[in-house]
């Protein structure tokens, strides 16, 4: 099993956790994982669960950003944690799916940028039906 044990990493994730925290969410888990599937973090709020992918750079190439390297397989291994989480925590909250950028200054390991985006992505619900594993979401893959 393998955590973040980057500094840049560490403090990333410790940004992205606070971001959330002024925003009235409370962190439940910080690098969940099950089998192969992992989420950075998963807050709760009043209604919803969010699961948030934290990408933290210490320079930008090019124009993209540190947020912008969340690619179509990545969202894919986030829903398909995010699907395992529900079910294994039986929740019936809102689910949301964030990215969160983080650029860390290398020489001062200071946070220099960070932008959260809400909802940054929203899976395709299949079904919600008895059939669909106990009655929670099954989430389709694009092109299905």
């Amino acid at each position: 099993m393998s955590f973040v044990t980057n500094p840049i990493g560490i403090l990333g994730e410790s940004e992205a956790a606070q971001i959330l925290e002024r925003k009235g969410f409370k962190v439940l888990e910080k690098n969940w994982r099950m089998g192969h599937l992992e989420i950075d973090l998963i807050a709760e709020g009043k209604d919803e669960i969010v699961f948030a992918e934290v990408k933290a750079r210490t320079t930008l190439y090019g124009d993209k950003k540190p947020e912008e390297y969340v690619d179509e397989n990545k969202k894919r291994r986030m829903i398909a944690a995010g699907n395992a989480y529900i079910k294994y925590r039986k929740t019936e909250k809102q689910l949301r799916f964030d990215i969160i950028g983080v650029l860390v200054d290398a020489k001062t390991n200071t946070v220099i940028y960070s932008n959260h985006l809400e909802n940054a992505f929203t899976p395709r619900v299949r079904s919600i039906s008895s059939g669909s594993h106990s009655g929670m979401w099954k989430w389709r893959k694009k092109g299905r």
